[in-house]
């Protein structure tokens, strides 16, 4: 039976996947005598070519196909194999954000802050309801790489907010 990962890798890259025979030399000597198992034993399964990341926490070691990584949920053993990775996953500009909390509710400001995003496609604009303080109130996030972009997007906000007489609170 293919797993998902398995059929995620054959039909993005179409590649095998295969008993990786360097993670196989890996787990053999990791474990004592005996205890690497047909279980254990799946651990070597990855796509053909793979390039594998050194597990120094537990042994399994994860493995990237192109710009795909595949690393453990568990997140003491993630954080370690992490620091093998420094220059192997190169980051983007920084992504900036600014938070403006308003005491109403979303459906109140939906249609303008629908408006907004659909007037600044490049700029990732989120509303979030909260309760705090016993009242209710939604945070409205702007995510952009540009701090311009991301002004632009306040005031247009802060246009309607004032409009509408919306309370901009402090959180």
């Amino acid at each position: 039976m293919m797993t998902s990962q398995q059929s995620l890798f054959q039909k993005t890259f179409g590649i095998k996947y295969e008993i990786h025979k360097e993670a196989f030399k890996i787990l053999e000597a990791y474990y004592k005598p005996g205890e690497f198992n047909e279980g254990r034993q799946k651990m070597c399964w990855m796509p053909e070519n793979a390039n594998l990341i050194l597990n120094p926490t537990s042994g399994a070691p994860g493995f990237n196909v192109e710009n795909v990584f595949c690393l453990p949920g568990v997140p003491s053993i993630l954080k370690s194999m992490l620091g093998g990775l420094t220059n192997t996953i190169v980051g983007g500009e920084p992504i900036k954000s600014h938070t403006i909390s308003l005491r109403t509710v979303e459906s109140e400001i939906a249609n303008s802050l629908t408006k907004v995003q659909n007037d600044n496609q490049d700029v990732e604009i989120g509303s979030y309801p909260f309760f705090h303080a016993g009242k209710l109130g939604v945070s409205i996030v702007i995510r952009s790489e540009d701090q311009s972009k991301i002004d632009l997007c306040n005031s247009q906000i802060l246009k309607f907010v004032n409009a509408k007489k919306i309370e901009v609170v402090e959180r």
